[in-house]
Protein backbone atom coordinates (compact mmCIF):
# COMPACT_ATOMS: atom_id res chain seq x y z
CA UNK A 1 0.00 0.00 0.00
CA UNK A 2 1.18 3.70 -1.13
CA UNK A 3 2.70 6.00 1.86
CA UNK A 4 1.25 9.37 0.92
CA UNK A 5 1.07 12.75 3.51
CA UNK A 6 -2.14 14.39 3.32
CA UNK A 7 -2.46 16.95 0.51
CA UNK A 8 -1.60 19.74 2.92
CA UNK A 9 1.50 18.30 4.01
CA UNK A 10 3.18 18.17 0.50
CA UNK A 11 5.88 21.10 0.31
CA UNK A 12 5.61 24.02 -2.12
CA UNK A 13 8.42 22.63 -3.97
CA UNK A 14 6.40 19.61 -5.66
CA UNK A 15 3.44 22.38 -6.63
CA UNK A 16 5.87 24.16 -8.44
CA UNK A 17 7.79 21.10 -9.88
CA UNK A 18 4.29 19.76 -10.84
CA UNK A 19 3.82 22.64 -12.66
CA UNK A 20 7.19 23.21 -14.41
CA UNK A 21 7.27 19.76 -15.60
CA UNK A 22 3.74 20.14 -17.25
CA UNK A 23 4.81 23.27 -19.23
CA UNK A 24 7.96 21.04 -20.03
CA UNK A 25 5.77 18.23 -20.97
CA UNK A 26 3.74 19.89 -23.58
CA UNK A 27 6.99 21.43 -25.33
CA UNK A 28 6.98 17.80 -26.71
CA UNK A 29 3.18 17.51 -27.67
CA UNK A 30 0.01 19.43 -28.37
CA UNK A 31 -2.11 17.39 -25.98
CA UNK A 32 -2.96 19.01 -22.55
CA UNK A 33 -1.77 17.48 -19.21
CA UNK A 34 -3.40 18.01 -15.75
CA UNK A 35 -2.69 16.49 -12.71
CA UNK A 36 -5.17 16.72 -9.53
CA UNK A 37 -4.47 15.79 -6.12
CA UNK A 38 -7.28 15.52 -3.04
CA UNK A 39 -8.01 14.10 -0.20
CA UNK A 40 -10.67 11.24 -0.59
CA UNK A 41 -12.02 9.19 -3.10
CA UNK A 42 -15.19 7.08 -2.11
CA UNK A 43 -16.14 5.31 -5.29
CA UNK A 44 -14.25 3.74 -7.90
CA UNK A 45 -11.02 5.52 -8.58
CA UNK A 46 -11.73 5.54 -12.72
CA UNK A 47 -15.04 6.81 -12.00
CA UNK A 48 -13.88 9.75 -9.81
CA UNK A 49 -11.00 11.13 -12.33
CA UNK A 50 -13.11 10.57 -15.47
CA UNK A 51 -15.88 13.23 -13.46
CA UNK A 52 -12.68 15.54 -12.56
CA UNK A 53 -11.40 15.07 -16.11
CA UNK A 54 -15.04 16.63 -17.26
CA UNK A 55 -14.88 19.07 -14.46
CA UNK A 56 -11.37 20.30 -15.20
CA UNK A 57 -13.02 20.83 -19.01
CA UNK A 58 -10.35 18.05 -20.23
CA UNK A 59 -13.01 17.10 -22.94
CA UNK A 60 -12.99 20.18 -24.93
CA UNK A 61 -9.48 20.35 -26.23
CA UNK A 62 -9.37 20.67 -30.10
CA UNK A 63 -7.48 16.89 -30.51
CA UNK A 64 -9.24 15.45 -27.28
CA UNK A 65 -6.02 14.82 -26.40
CA UNK A 66 -6.37 15.70 -22.66
CA UNK A 67 -4.45 13.08 -19.82
CA UNK A 68 -5.13 13.51 -16.05
CA UNK A 69 -3.35 12.02 -13.20
CA UNK A 70 -5.40 11.81 -10.64
CA UNK A 71 -4.74 11.21 -6.98
CA UNK A 72 -6.90 10.43 -3.55
CA UNK A 73 -3.72 10.84 -0.82
CA UNK A 74 -5.92 9.62 2.07
CA UNK A 75 -7.26 6.74 0.21
CA UNK A 76 -4.23 5.58 -1.39
CA UNK A 77 -5.49 5.74 -5.29
CA UNK A 78 -4.45 6.71 -8.06
CA UNK A 79 -5.48 7.23 -11.91
CA UNK A 80 -4.35 7.92 -15.47
CA UNK A 81 -7.03 8.66 -17.98
CA UNK A 82 -6.74 10.00 -21.52
CA UNK A 83 -9.58 11.56 -23.49
CA UNK A 84 -11.09 9.55 -26.84
CA UNK A 85 -8.18 10.92 -28.82
CA UNK A 86 -5.24 9.26 -26.89
CA UNK A 87 -7.02 6.49 -25.51
CA UNK A 88 -7.43 5.43 -29.42
CA UNK A 89 -3.81 5.35 -29.84
CA UNK A 90 -2.22 4.32 -26.26
CA UNK A 91 -2.42 0.73 -24.64
CA UNK A 92 -3.95 0.40 -21.68
CA UNK A 93 -0.58 -1.78 -20.33
CA UNK A 94 1.41 1.88 -21.03
CA UNK A 95 -0.81 3.84 -18.76
CA UNK A 96 -0.88 0.74 -16.00
CA UNK A 97 3.25 0.88 -15.96
CA UNK A 98 3.33 4.41 -15.38
CA UNK A 99 0.51 4.09 -12.58
CA UNK A 100 2.54 1.11 -11.30
CA UNK A 101 5.93 3.26 -11.41
CA UNK A 102 3.94 6.36 -9.44
CA UNK A 103 3.17 3.44 -6.66
CA UNK A 104 6.70 2.53 -5.95
CA UNK A 105 7.46 6.14 -5.69
CA UNK A 106 5.10 7.58 -3.53
CA UNK A 107 5.58 3.96 -1.43
CA UNK A 108 9.20 4.95 -0.62
CA UNK A 109 8.07 9.22 -0.29
CA UNK A 110 9.22 9.99 -3.40
CA UNK A 111 6.19 12.06 -4.65
CA UNK A 112 7.40 14.77 -6.76
CA UNK A 113 9.36 11.73 -8.65
CA UNK A 114 6.47 9.63 -9.02
CA UNK A 115 4.16 12.69 -10.40
CA UNK A 116 6.72 14.25 -12.38
CA UNK A 117 7.65 10.77 -13.86
CA UNK A 118 3.87 10.22 -15.19
CA UNK A 119 4.06 13.46 -16.60
CA UNK A 120 7.30 12.64 -18.37
CA UNK A 121 5.47 9.41 -19.42
CA UNK A 122 2.85 10.78 -20.71
CA UNK A 123 4.27 13.51 -22.83
CA UNK A 124 7.03 10.75 -24.35
CA UNK A 125 4.13 8.93 -25.85
CA UNK A 126 1.75 11.74 -26.43
CA UNK A 127 4.48 13.14 -28.85
CA UNK A 128 4.57 10.09 -30.93
CA UNK A 129 0.74 10.71 -31.80
CA UNK A 130 0.31 14.46 -31.29
CA UNK A 131 3.82 16.26 -31.95
CA UNK A 132 3.75 20.17 -31.30
CA UNK A 133 1.38 22.04 -34.02
CA UNK A 134 2.52 25.25 -35.76
CA UNK A 135 0.20 27.33 -33.32
CA UNK A 136 -0.49 25.08 -31.01
CA UNK A 137 -1.98 27.47 -27.93
CA UNK A 138 -2.06 25.79 -24.14
CA UNK A 139 -5.48 24.80 -23.44
CA UNK A 140 -5.65 24.09 -20.43
CA UNK A 141 -3.87 25.43 -17.45
CA UNK A 142 -0.70 23.90 -16.03
CA UNK A 143 -1.49 24.35 -12.50
CA UNK A 144 -1.72 21.38 -10.04
CA UNK A 145 -5.53 21.42 -9.06
CA UNK A 146 -6.52 20.38 -5.58
CA UNK A 147 -10.15 19.65 -3.82
CA UNK A 148 -10.20 19.44 0.21
CA UNK A 149 -12.81 16.53 -0.19
CA UNK A 150 -13.38 15.78 3.56
CA UNK A 151 -16.42 13.55 4.25
CA UNK A 152 -18.50 13.56 7.38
Amino acid sequence: MMAMPSEGHFPPSLYERVYRAVEEAERLTSAEIRVHIEDECHEEVMDRAAYIFAELGMHRTERRNGVLVYVAVDHRKLAILGDVGISSKVSHDFWCSTRDYMVQSFSAGRYEEGLCYAIDQAALKLSEFFPPADGDKNELSNVLSTRRRKYP
